[in-house]
């Protein structure tokens, strides 16, 4: 196989409010308005990927104890803002294609 047909995703461990693991795949980042956001898909862990569970998720980027944590976006109104933001990429994206 040709080393340009190969992918390797960016994968993040993320702990949900009940302390489970779950490994997301990076789609997108982008900067809004001085703040970090990031589109994610659940990392597919097995074969049957064309069965796989592929929700979009939306987080952001911010200071907890010092340190940067990814988390969910709580406000409504920023929530559309950021997810149309994404979907009109990816749809820009896809259309170059």
């Amino acid at each position: 196989m040709s080393e340009m047909n190969e992918y390797t995703p960016e994968l993040f461990e993320l702990i949900d409010d009940e302390g489970n693991k779950k490994n997301f795949e990076l789609i997108d980042a982008a900067e809004l308005d001085g703040e970090q956001y990031f589109a994610m898909v659940p990392a597919i862990e097995d074969d049957d990927f064309l069965n796989a569970d592929c929700d979009l998720i939306f987080l952001k980027t911010i200071e907890e104890n010092g340190e940067e944590i990814l988390a969910s976006i709580d406000d409504d109104d920023e929530f559309d803002r950021v997810s149309a933001f994404f979907l009109e990429r990816m749809q820009e994206a896809f259309d170059e294609s």
